[in-house]
């Protein structure tokens, strides 16, 4: 698996320059990742950057929309037609500059360790909608396709990356968790979140990469270590609270080798208000509320640190303050 305390960095940034974003990446992170750039296109924020390829798909960057528009074309036929369980589709340079730099920078370097992501299946499938404004996921074949198409994509990046790195560790991102039971989502049920969850985890598995599902809000924490991912990426800064009410499910993920990603630095408003100490205090807070339930060494051994969510809608000084109070932290426990 990971090594301990080590860090690494949730998908945007606020940079217009995918390089400059890259390098200050490649400097600071023990695990690099390659950046979401939502600031410099539509294309790159969550729905749009894994929706090239989707059959019915329709993109409309001057109103900043995406949505599914069925029509009488053969779009979903072609999709079966060069589909196989083994399947590949690559994300282009225009849906991910950051990753296309990123690659470009590396190419003559390999790296221990380095993290892509991909939009989760719930997210993708809740937040692409039709005309009408209905979600993806009430349509049974759509929402298999998205799975079908995001497995895909995951398969092909872990390939590309591996190129690079001794590990590759893919985070999937699902924001929309911390939603699910809300009345907006009534017709989402646990089965079929955990089918979702558990398929996305188990492609990347099979590529060969080290799996992660982060959400920056609460979640219903055990469906989530129930997935079989590798690595729970949570909120400590805010949060930390609706993970410790879970102490048996919680002690069985770390003592079958899942680990915490622990998102101690805030990326909201709250930023300006820390500082390298207010932030290892309240990280051995956070701690020691996890330690009064599973052993201190335990929970040692399975801690990565990273900020508690992307960057993307901070100005560039204070995506890094986040960065460098999240370096001064990491030398606390080196």
């Amino acid at each position: 698996m990971l090594k301990p305390f080590l860090t690494t960095g949730i998908g945007s940034l606020p940079y217009e320059s995918a390089e400059e974003a890259c390098r200050v990446i490649l400097d600071i992170f023990d695990i690099p990742f390659w950046p979401q750039l939502p600031r410099l296109s539509f294309n790159e924020l969550m729905i749009p950057q894994y929706s090239e390829g989707m059959p019915f798909v329709r993109i409309d960057n001057e109103r900043r929309a995406v949505w599914i528009e069925k029509n009488g074309s053969d779009e979903l036929d072609r999709f079966y037609e060069n589909w196989t369980e083994k399947s590949r589709i690559a994300i282009s340079e225009d849906y991910a500059a950051g990753l296309h730099t990123f690659l470009n920078l590396i190419k003559s370097r390999r790296l221990t360790h380095v993290k892509g992501h991909i939009t989760g299946p719930l997210t993708f499938t809740l937040g692409l909608k039709d005309k009408d404004g209905k979600a993806v996921y009430f349509d049974e074949e759509l929402r298999q396709i998205s799975l079908m198409l995001l497995q895909a994509k995951l398969r092909w990046q872990i390939d590309v990356l591996k190129q690079y790195a001794d590990t590759v560790v893919i985070f999937v991102d699902e924001p929309i968790l911390s939603a699910l039971g809300t009345s907006g989502y009534i017709g989402v049920s646990n089965e079929e979140a955990l089918r979702l969850l558990q398929d996305t985890v188990e492609a990347i598995g099979l590529a060969g990469g080290i799996s992660g599902i982060h959400c920056c809000g609460n979640a219903d924490w055990p469906l989530v270590m129930k997935s079989g991912t590798n690595v729970v990426s949570f909120d400590a800064y805010d949060y930390i609270d609706t993970l410790v009410i879970y102490p048996e499910e919680l002690r069985q993920f770390l003592d079958k080798g899942g680990m915490l990603a622990w998102g101690i630095v805030p990326t909201s408003e709250s930023i300006h208000d820390e500082d390298p100490e207010s932030i290892k205090i309240r990280f051995d807070r956070s701690m020691a509320t996890v330690t009064k339930i599973i052993p201190e060494s335990l929970v040692y051994d399975r801690t990565l640190l990273t900020p508690s969510c992307g960057t993307g809608s901070l100005a560039m000084d204070e995506a890094l303050k986040v960065f460098q109070l999240l370096m001064t932290l990491k030398e606390e426990y080196s």
